[in-house]
This record gives structure tokens, sequence and C-alpha cells, in this order.
């Protein structure tokens, strides 16, 4: 248990950040003038003045150079610039410098008060207005008619949109590893790819997930990430819970992965699906795929036994991290069943 506790203290200096509250407010438009032409030889003239600016927006911009929002945890309050006012000539304010918070790729924005879903950032380089900025007031020489030549009033600039909002991040991935804590998932994902998660031999090992890009054949790729361990009522909250169960959403297809020393392999995996199902029932109709894992301590009559114990109606194979037995056909089935409904490109 001290190796887990000393994990947890590790995790809450971790720079994997997956969710932040910040208070925003958009800039207010400028105000409208109310101006009248006054020159030397037209002592008399109508109006000319000018549209105030647009307040400064406040918004999102999709990085895939990031997979965390850590730059966002210490920036709670962001603050847009206001709109310029207009003035004489019909000359318009200056609009307001817009923000751009720069997200990682599957970050989903929410209303901090209701919960509410926006928007989502799923492209790179993608753009859109978290909180939009206030329009700027008309000109009186937008209210100049037949019998008011001069107007003396203009509109003022629409206030902009503060409050709270959420980000929260769901790593986007083509293969998501679900499992139980120590099942094996860091170890496969460190094999398969260049990536280095934490690995010992306790629960709970991985405390942020992991991704890694798996080479396949002719220069293609696909994407891993590694979750941290689920435990029976995770749905609820238990364990690490709801925090990583979100993840998943995002994955195009899960692998899931229990230990050939299992008492009960059929029981873990139905637990497992169970889990999935009470968090969002929508996580079943992805293409699931089972490894038994840890398959170097067995033999191959401890195998045959075991296959007629395995789950129906999902593929398996079992594989060893250790010896690298089954990986090149793991590989294999990873990327036809990812490419069942059209090529992915990772060149």
């Amino acid at each position: 248990m001290k190796g887990f506790h000393d994990n947890i203290m590790r995790n809450q200096n971790s720079n994997f950040i997956d969710y932040v509250r910040i208070f925003c407010k958009s800039g207010h438009g400028g105000k409208g003038s109310t101006h009248l032409r006054r020159e030397k030889y037209i002592p008399k003239g109508g109006p000319d003045g000018g549209d105030g600016g647009r307040g400064g927006h406040i918004i999102l911009k999709g990085d895939k150079q990031l997979w965390t929002l850590i730059h966002l945890k210490y920036r709670k309050h962001i603050k847009a610039e206001n709109g310029g006012d207009g003035s004489g000539q019909l000359r318009t304010g200056a609009d307001g410098k817009d923000i751009i918070l720069k997200v990682p790729l599957g970050t989903v924005a929410k209303d901090g008060e209701t919960g509410e879903i926006l928007f989502e950032i799923i492209d790179d380089g993608q753009e859109i207005i978290l909180a939009q900025g206030g329009r700027g007031g008309l000109g009186n020489d937008h209210f100049k008619t037949p019998t008011n030549q001069t107007p003396r009033y203009a509109q003022p600039g629409e206030e902009g949109i503060e409050g709270w909002f959420v980000l929260e991040l769901k790593i986007l991935a083509d293969v998501g590893l679900v499992g139980f804590p120590n099942a094996g998932k860091s170890t496969l994902l460190s094999v398969v790819s260049a990536a280095k998660p934490k690995i010992a031999d306790y629960a709970f090992t991985t405390l942020e997930p992991n991704l890694g890009i798996v080479n396949y054949y002719d220069d293609k790729s696909f994407v891993m990430a590694d979750i941290p361990g689920i435990i029976e009522g995770a749905h609820e909250g238990r364990g690490l819970g709801l925090r990583f169960l979100r993840h998943i959403e995002r994955n195009s297809m899960l692998l899931f992965m229990i230990p050939a020393d299992s008492k009960d392999i059929a029981e873990e995996y139905k637990i497992l699906l169970n889990e999935l199902k009470q968090y969002n029932p929508e996580l079943l109709d992805k293409e699931r795929l089972l490894a038994v894992t840890k398959s170097d301590m067995l033999d191959e009559e401890l195998k045959k036994e075991i296959k007629k114990h395995l789950p129906k109606k999902i593929p398996y194979i079992f594989i060893s991290s250790l010896t690298g037995e089954g990986i090149p056909q793991l590989k294999d089935m990873l990327w036809k069943t990812l490419n069942a409904d059209g090529e992915i490109d990772r060149t």
C-alpha cells in the first residue's frame, strides 16, 4: 500500500490536467459616436459619428501538440479587451483584441453552471468562440431621417458575456486499453510503442492516461491509450472512477486486457463491460477485442482449457509483453478492426 500512496502523492503534482474551471469575460462593444460634422465652411453639417468596435472574443483553438490542460490550471480569470468607441468623420472604433486559448484535441467545453455541453474541439487549428464579444453600437449617422437631419443620439455597445465555463479533456485515440489495475496495460503500451509509462507490480500504477503511437507495416501507425485501471463500482466514482472513464468515450475501439492468472476471465470481462455500460451504454457499440495477458505462464494444455471458458462473441488472443508472444498478431487484429469501415491515414 505504501507504493500506492506514494503514487497518489506524486500524482497531485502531475502535469496531466484533464479538467479546469475558468471564469471568462468577453469584451464590451464600444459606444457609437454622436459627433456632428463641423467644418469652417459647413457650420451646420450632418451627423458623422462612427460605430463602436466589437468587444474581444474568448476563443478555443485545437492544438495537436498539447495533451493536457495544465497551462490553464492557474489561469482562472480570463478577460478580453473592450471595443473602442466610435468617433467623428465616421471613424469606427477598434475591435477589442481576442484571446485565443489553445487546448488539446478532444477538449469539451461546458457551461459551468448548468453542465450543458457547448461544443468539442477535435481538429488541429479548429477555432470556436467560447465567450462572444459584444457588438459595437451604431453611430448617429445611422439614425438620420428626412425629418431629423441631426440626430444627437447613438447606440451604446453591447455588453460582453461573463460566466464560469468547464473545459474537460477526453483523450482521442484509436485503441483504448480497458482492464483492472495491474492487468498489464502499461507494459503492453511500452512494448508496442515508444511511450514510457510507469510500470510496477501493484494496483493503480497508472494514475494518468498515457498515449503511444504503435507503428505498423509500411509506415502506417495508430494511437493507443493506456487508461488507468477500472475497478468494480467505478461508474459510481469508486477508485479512480469517473475521472478516467470519460477518456474511453473517444476511443475508436476497446482492447480488454485480463491476465491469464485471473480466477475467472469471463467474470472479469463481464464486470468491466458492466462498468462501461453503467457509465455510458453507447460504449458497448464500439468494436471490442480481448487479450489474455501474461500468457507466458501458460502451456498449450492450459490455453486449451481457458478457451472453453472465454466470453462468447468477442475475438480473443493470448499475449505476453514479456516474451513478445502474440504481439505481432495482436497488431494485425487491431489494424484490421480499425480499418473495417475504411482506411485510417496515419502516414
